[in-house]
C-alpha cells in the first residue's frame, strides 16, 4: 500500500503509529462492507448445514436465498441497478463455468436438487455473483480510481483467460501464456483507492494477487460448508490446493474488466449514500 498523500513535517512515532492503525481499521471496516453479499451467503451455507432434513432441498434452499439477498440489497439500495446488472453476468458466466467443469469432473455438487441442469444447482453462479458484487461494492466504497489502464487489452486478455479455462480440458493450455500477457497489459496501471481523508495506490497485478488469496480461502469455507467437493473431498474435506490461488488470481481480471465497463467510471464517481 503506497501513500500518495504526504503530511507536512515530521510526526512522533507515537503519533504515526496511532494514524496507521486508525488506517488499518477503517480499511478492514470498508472491505467488510465490501464482502457483504459474500459474507451473507457463506453464512446462509454454513447455516444450511445444521437445518433438520426437510422435504426441501438444500442446494434448492440456497438458490431462493440468492434470489432474496439480491432482491434485498437492490431494494434496500445496497447495490445499484448497474451492480446488480453486473452480478447477473457474474452469475451467469458463472453458471457456464460450472457447466463445463462438472462436465469433466473437475468438481461436483454431490446432494439431490430440483434446480440442477446437468449436475450443477443454479444456484452455484451466486458463488461467482459474490465476486461481483464484492469488486462493485469496492469500487464504490473505496472510491476507486485507475491510471494506465488499459481497458480494451485487459478486456481481451480476460476474455482469453476465461475461455482457456473452459477449453484446456480439450485444447492446450495457455494459461501461462495469459498470465504473462496479463502481467504485460497491467505493467504500469495503478489502483488508487481512499481510506478515510488519505487516498493510497498500488499496483493493478497485485490487487489481483490479493483479492485471489482471499478467494482462495473463501473456496476452501465454502467447500467446507460442502457448497461443491472436488474430487479428493469427497470421502473427507481437504484444503484446496493453492494452485487455485493462481487460477483466481488470472479469474479476478474477468470480473474486473465487467465491473469497469459496466459499472466502475460510474461508482468511481458517485459516494456511497447508503450507509452501508
Amino acid at each position: 500500500m503506497y501513500s500518495i498523500t504526504a503530511g507536512t513535517g515530521s510526526a512522533p512515532r507515537t503519533g504515526r503509529t496511532g494514524h496507521f492503525l486508525r488506517q488499518l481499521w477503517r480499511f478492514g471496516w470498508t472491505q467488510a462492507r465490501c464482502c457483504l453479499f459474500a459474507g451473507a451467503l457463506f453464512c446462509g451455507m454454513g447455516l444450511s448445514t445444521l437445518l433438520p432434513p426437510l422435504p426441501v432441498a438444500r442446494y434448492d434452499l440456497l438458490l431462493g436465498y440468492g434470489v432474496l439477498l439480491t432482491a434485498g440489497f437492490l431494494a434496500l439500495r445496497w447495490e445499484t441497478r448497474r451492480e446488480t446488472a453486473v452480478i447477473a453476468v457474474c452469475h451467469l458466466l458463472g453458471l457456464a463455468f460450472e457447466l463445463v467443469k462438472v462436465r469433466v469432473g473437475s468438481w461436483s455438487y454431490p446432494e439431490p436438487a430440483l434446480t440442477k441442469v446437468a449436475g450443477v444447482p443454479l444456484y452455484g453462479g451466486f458463488m461467482y455473483a459474490a465476486v461481483g458484487s464484492y469488486v462493485c461494492r469496492a469500487w464504490r466504497l473505496l472510491d476507486l480510481g485507475l491510471t494506465g489502464y488499459r481497458a480494451r487489452s485487459t478486456a481481451v486478455v480476460a476474455a482469453a483467460l476465461y475461455a482457456n479455462f473452459l477449453a484446456h480440458h480439450w485444447l492446450p493450455d495457455l494459461r501461462w501464456v495469459l498470465a504473462l500477457a496479463l502481467l504485460g497489459v497491467t505493467a504500469g496501471t495503478w489502483v488508487h483507492y481512499r481510506v478515510g481523508a488519505a487516498r493510497y495506490r498500488m499496483p493493478l497485478a497485485l490487487g489481483f494477487v490479493l483479492v485471489g488469496f482471499f478467494l482462495w480461502v473463501a473456496e476452501n469455507l465454502a467447500t467446507y460448508f460442502g457448497a461443491w467437493s472436488y474430487p479428493s473431498q469427497l470421502g473427507a474435506w481437504q484444503p484446496v490446493s493453492p494452485a487455485k490461488w493462481v487460477s483466481w488470481t488470472l479469474l479476478i481480471s474477468v470480473t474486473f474488466a465487467l465491473a469497469h465497463a459496466f459499472a466502475g467510471r460510474r461508482a468511481a464517481r458517485e459516494p456511497d449514500r447508503s450507509g452501508r
